[in-house]
């Protein structure tokens, strides 16, 4: 199955263009953006300057974790990321470590969990409309109603197995897949609670405001991001909302650089990285969160940061660089507002214990450009 998801959005892009003791901290790339207050509450709507901002006074634990597991001291946000959660084509369940990252969401207390995409099995022309209805019926039943009972917002990127943007003759080559995201998401029974500041696109593209973070979503679900929507990105990171935001971040499903073998291939990663790393920088984002290749890996590159964020369903990949074996990872990621430091506490959901960040390689050379770990100063 890895072979031929790889063909078919390499064919996408071308188209278009600690165990359970301490955890390994990272090293921080602190800037010191604006710190002006979030513009006044006012109802989200469809495109929304003002997002809402809740009023609502939430107790939390100081360190908060699921029994057993390292407990990492919350900073004044926190931020639960989860990535590639699918298996097989047209699957409708999930393997149990998804289950149970999904089970523990609510003991680690975060103010927002982000998706860096491929909720679902699809990018395959063989599903008939049933078929892909039914893996949504799945991700509804596993992960979105369990998210949404414990009240926790929501942010996702559309992966390329869940509505490739890949184009073909004019047309989305998986039109279908895109139509079936498109009405399961703005059905409002599947509301993600997000207080969105620019919704016309959603769930393709969006920007949504939690306190005092701005998150821009674009359509990094084929290698190419198209010169509208670029403009639609400089206009989002250029607005006032935006940079009144204590701390901007941007996630896509590829990522700008590669990481995992097997993924070193173009239309595995987005083409023009460097041009769109500096688009990023320009607006002062302090990181980009990327999934799509399977292998967890904090880096940083000029003054933006980067998650690769692992997978946590099936088909884990070792990176380019260093001789690790492969797993599967939820990160949680603890952010002081007032400095810009984050400060990651990876689990590894095979064994529950905690990713020792100094074992992972100290750098990649990916064919488009060397990526840094993040705590490596250079």
């Amino acid at each position: 199955m890895a072979i031929k998801r790889r063909q078919l959005l390499i064919l996408g892009g071308l188209a278009i263009g600690g165990g359970l003791g301490g955890a390994a901290f990272s090293g921080i790339l602190s800037r010191q953006p604006e710190a002006n207050s979030p513009p006044d509450p006012q109802a989200p709507i469809t495109n929304n300057p003002k997002p809402a901002k809740s009023t609502v006074a939430v107790k939390r634990s100081s360190n908060p974790a699921p029994k057993g597991l390292y407990a990492p001291t919350r900073g004044d946000m926190r931020i639960v990321v989860i990535s590639d959660l699918n298996s097989a084509y047209g699957s409708t369940d999930y393997i149990d470590q998804v289950k149970q990252a999904i089970a523990f969401l609510p003991d680690w207390e975060p103010d927002l969990v982000l998706c860096g995409g491929d909720m679902v099995a699809g990018q395959s022309n063989d599903l008939n409309d049933g078929e892909i209805a039914a893996m949504w019926q799945g991700f509804e039943k596993y992960i979105g109603a369990p998210i949404r009972k414990a009240k926790l917002p929501f942010g996702f990127t559309i992966g390329n197995h869940d509505g490739s943007g890949s184009v073909y003759n004019g047309k989305f080559s998986f039109e279908r897949d895109r139509n079936a995201a498109k009405k399961y998401w703005n059905d409002p029974k599947h509301n993600p609670n997000l207080n969105f500041v620019d919704r016309a696109e959603f769930p393709f593209y969006y920007t949504f405001q939690q306190d005092d973070i701005f998150c821009l979503v674009w359509d990094a679900s084929t290698a190419t991001i198209p010169t509208e929507q670029l403009q639609w990105v400089e206009k989002s990171l250029a607005s006032e909302v935006a940079q009144k935001a204590k701390l901007r971040m941007a996630i896509g499903h590829l990522p700008l650089y590669a990481v995992a073998r097997g993924r070193e291939t173009g239309g595995n990663y987005l083409n023009e990285a460097d041009r769109l790393r500096s688009l990023l920088e320009k607006y002062n984002v302090h990181t980009y969160i990327s999934g799509h290749h399977h292998a967890y890996y904090p880096a940083h590159k000029g003054k933006l940061e980067l998650l690769h964020t692992g997978v946590l369903g099936d088909g884990p990949r070792r990176l380019l660089s260093g001789d690790l074996a492969p797993n599967r990872t939820v990160t949680v990621i603890d952010i002081k507002l007032e400095t810009s430091e984050t400060i990651y506490t990876t689990y590894d959901m095979d064994t529950l214990k905690v990713v020792d960040q100094s074992t992972l390689p100290r750098y990649i050379d990916a064919p488009n450009g060397r990526i840094t770990r993040r705590d490596i100063k250079i």
